[in-house]
């Protein structure tokens, strides 16, 4: 679950009393189990707790956690550090970006998943990122370039090497890989 240090308690209260009579803690991730997932922490009125909010219950103030996500907050903490330039409320949650239904997903779903998690961090150094268009009973993966990769020069390596072999020896399912990028050469290119 959550675990929220003495300290980070304390600030809790003490932000909680400055704020209106019924006012708790609301922790959520926005694109939960994605490579682009955010964790925040927001103050929850009365009014905006939802029937789907797990309450978590700390020494004189409660946490709301929508059930849906709360998975994804598995071995989380939340602590606040004070240095001599001040203090930070720090949020840890290292499954934020796990894709935890990877076991129920369809097989497109996992490869869309496989490309964001093993291939566009490659790619986005580059100003760049590859996507599943869709994938046929035949095997064939068809995939799309774009941004920087749309005309790089070294796009036919990246297809072949990086690509294409990761795909086909991650998914047995795969026989072909075919890219449906219309190669444009130009300035958004990264070579």
């Amino acid at each position: 679950m959550i675990t929220i240090s003495k300290n980070a308690q304390k600030h809790f209260k003490t932000l909680l009393s400055n704020e209106s009579m019924g006012t708790q803690i609301r922790v959520f991730i926005v694109n939960p189990g994605t490579p682009s997932a955010e964790c925040g922490v927001a103050f929850c009125p009365k009014n905006e707790i939802e029937e789907l909010d797990i309450q978590l219950k700390y020494d004189g103030f409660f946490v709301y956690v929508n059930k849906n996500i709360l998975s994804y907050f598995k071995n989380a903490e939340i602590d606040l550090i004070v240095d001599k330039l001040g203090s930070q409320l720090t949020l840890k949650a290292p499954y934020a970006k796990v894709n935890i239904s990877q076991k129920t997903s369809s097989l497109e779903e996992k490869i869309k998943y496989f490309l964001n998690i093993e291939i566009n961090p490659q790619l986005s150094s580059h100003g760049g990122q590859v996507n599943l268009i869709k994938f046929d009973k035949n095997g064939t993966a068809t995939i799309q370039f774009s941004g920087g990769c749309n005309g790089c020069s070294m796009i036919g390596l990246t297809l072949k090497e990086t690509v294409e072999k990761k795909l086909l020896a991650s998914f047995p399912e795969i026989k072909k890989v075919y890219d449906k990028t219309e190669h444009l050469h130009g300035q958004h290119s990264f070579y």
